[in-house]
């Protein structure tokens, strides 16, 4: 069975941003402010819906397969081509459920967790 690759973070309680500090290649010289990435939020909330689907996916799988492997369920010549192709569904969902969560998960490296502001003081009308 392969490792899941590792998942994307979600913004936890008492996180706090990079430290603020003045920027000297910024227009103003301001300290920057920062907020949480709401695209890297997107991919938090994408490993979280995929995965308990994939976990269904296999678990389903699971079950039937051992149900076929059972000589308690049938005793017949036929019951080793079902064993073969449970085995190829297995090995198949194992890749799709492996190259779903990689690509979620490489797309979170490269996703900033925090992104600087616009603007450091509010506006009424944004």
């Amino acid at each position: 069975m392969n490792v899941d690759p590792p998942a994307p973070q979600p913004l936890q309680p008492g996180e706090m941003p990079p430290s603020s500090a003045s920027d000297p290649f910024s227009p103003d010289g301001q300290a920057t402010n920062w907020r949480f990435n709401p695209e890297y939020q997107k991919l938090v909330d994408l490993w979280q819906q995929a995965l308990p689907l994939l976990e269904s996916l296999t678990g389903s799988l699971d079950r039937a397969y051992q149900m076929a492997r059972s000589r308690d369920v049938w005793d017949a010549p036929v019951a080793e081509r079902y064993v073969q192709d449970m085995t190829e569904w297995k090995n198949r969902l194992d890749m799709y459920r492996q190259s779903v969560l990689t690509a979620i998960s490489d797309l979170a490296a490269d996703t900033p967790r925090w992104i600087p502001t616009a603007s450091t003081a509010p506006h009424a009308y944004n």
